[in-house]
């Protein structure tokens, strides 16, 4: 199914000094409000306290949450413990003020009212444990989180130098990078929850926007070996336009499948959704607007992706 014609000739590429300049802004703005601003990272990343509650029924966590949102609760995360009738709630000190004095933490006032809670909606609830989670935890998972996501980008780069060329890793490289700070300075800008399932989809977006890139450098290969005396820019502006219709469907039903997940899954995958969405945006556009701008000015061109023979080889060596 083709949305546009492969053969059309729109000219993107006479748009990359402006594409190239919003990029470097948007890197920039966002740089400036993750370090300014800051992120508001979930109780992952925070540490807090952890009730675990046992029903003599089988309890919805839905009915759950609405119960600790009455109780004033409403940023608390449940999750069911290996059943129906135990679950874990997880929250933050400051969301029951009550309970916080000279900078301690109460944690059995804490218990308790989440306990009267969920009592005040008519089910019958007891407290199997309760503890406290300090920061130094979510620190952790924070440093090993970026980490991860710093290898996943240099193994990228190193599996694009291989199959393609260096040029080729370079722009995947700066592009990623792109697309995972923009995305990131999205959720320092709304202050919305960033959390574990947030840093996943992260990683998710990064992943499915190289794949999106991926197809477009196949493409740039492909024409550079066809044409006999190709012009670089007409080539990278060409393989745009024949993968068009594939990288708008692509996008267009990951998103629809990202809408349908934030608007049936629950608010447990809202922030893995949202961020989805947000990634799949900048993706598309970066796939389109800056990594072949980017491959246009490291200068690739047909003879760095030739392959090389034996003979080519040495006529190479030759004075």
């Amino acid at each position: 199914m083709e949305i546009f014609n492969p053969n059309s000739n729109i000219h993107f590429l006479r748009l990359r000094k402006y594409s190239i300049a919003i990029a470097i802004f948007l890197v920039a703005a966002s740089l400036a409000l993750i370090f300014t601003k800051g992120l508001n990272y979930g109780l992952d990343f925070t540490g807090g306290v952890v009730v675990e509650v046992q029903y003599q029924q089988s309890v919805d966590i839905a009915d759950v949450r609405a119960a600790l949102d009455k109780g004033g609760f409403s940023h608390s995360v449940v999750q069911p413990l290996g059943g129906t009738h135990d679950v874990s709630i997880r929250l933050q000190p400051k969301d029951d003020p009550a309970a916080l004095k000279d900078g301690k933490v109460n944690v059995d006032k804490i218990a308790n009212d989440v306990l009267a809670a969920l009592r005040a909606a008519g089910e019958k609830a007891t407290i199997k444990q309760h503890s406290f989670v300090g920061p130094e935890v979510g620190a952790s998972l924070r440093t090993k989180g970026i980490y991860a996501t710093i290898f996943v980008i240099i193994f990228i780069m190193a599996y694009l130098w291989l199959r393609f060329e260096r040029r080729f890793a370079i722009a995947a490289v700066l592009t990623e990078v792109h697309d995972a700070l923009v995305t990131v300075g999205v959720f320092a800008l709304t202050q919305r929850e960033f959390d574990l399932t947030v840093l996943a989809s992260v990683m998710a977006v990064v992943g499915y926007s190289v794949n999106d890139k991926v197809v477009v450098f196949d493409r740039v290969r492909e024409l550079f070996r066809l044409v006999r005396k190709p012009d670089s820019e007409e080539i990278l502006n060409r393989s745009i336009n024949s993968t068009l219709s594939r990288t708008i469907m692509t996008s267009l039903l990951t998103g629809i499948s990202m809408l349908a997940l934030y608007f049936i899954g629950g608010p447990v995958v809202h922030g893995f959704a949202i961020t989805m969405i947000i990634g799949i945006i900048v993706g598309t556009l970066s796939s389109i607007f800056i990594a072949s701008p980017i491959l246009l000015w490291l200068g690739v061109s047909k003879k760095d992706l030739m392959p090389k023979t034996r003979d080519n080889a040495e006529l190479s060596r030759r004075p």
